[in-house]
């Protein structure tokens, strides 16, 4: 019921991508992990629980408009997200990938990539018939256990390199 009572992007945001890092608020913007030319935050509209979105902070609509260093932070982050997601919601495998233009899905037209963790059975008729997702922890429940991970794993990754 939180997930079905809780607000949309506010009206204000005219350009989610763009606005939401920019809101100074990373709990409210669900951002959960931050590099100097990227972000991951938690999709608001998930295909599974712990879905994250890895956004260039540039706006750009395709991979082949960013920087050499741009994409490889992206991939970084995106390869970030997969460890996050493994540590803390240990799911059995992975989609990961891009919609690039809307015939592909794409929403936002703003580059980003998926990071869904996926587990045995997690897909029923629901969504195909019903167009309805199950969830069956909140975004806010997700994000605070997503930022304690990636925390740890932040400092984990400080402490190989100070050996």
């Amino acid at each position: 019921m939180e997930y079905i009572e809780a607000p949309r992007y506010p009206a204000a945001l005219k350009r989610p991508f763009t606005d939401l890092p920019a809101m100074g608020d990373d709990k409210a913007a669900l951002i959960v992990h931050r590099t100097r030319l990227s972000y991951l935050l938690l999709n608001r509209f998930p295909y599974n629980p712990g879905h994250l979105l890895a956004v260039p902070y540039r706006e750009v609509t395709d991979l082949e408009q960013l920087t050499p260093a741009g994409r490889a932070d992206l991939m970084e982050i995106m390869t970030f997200a997969k460890r996050l997601l493994a540590a803390t919601l240990k799911p059995q495998g992975f989609n990961i990938g891009f919609n690039l233009g809307s015939a592909a899905g794409g929403s936002i037209a703003h580059l980003h990539g998926h990071i869904v963790p996926r587990w045995n059975g997690d897909n029923n008729f629901m969504p195909v018939l019903a167009q309805t997702r199950l969830l069956p922890q909140s975004l806010d429940a997700t994000w605070e256990k997503l930022s304690a991970g990636a925390a740890k794993l932040r400092q984990k990754a400080k402490g190989r390199m100070k050996k």
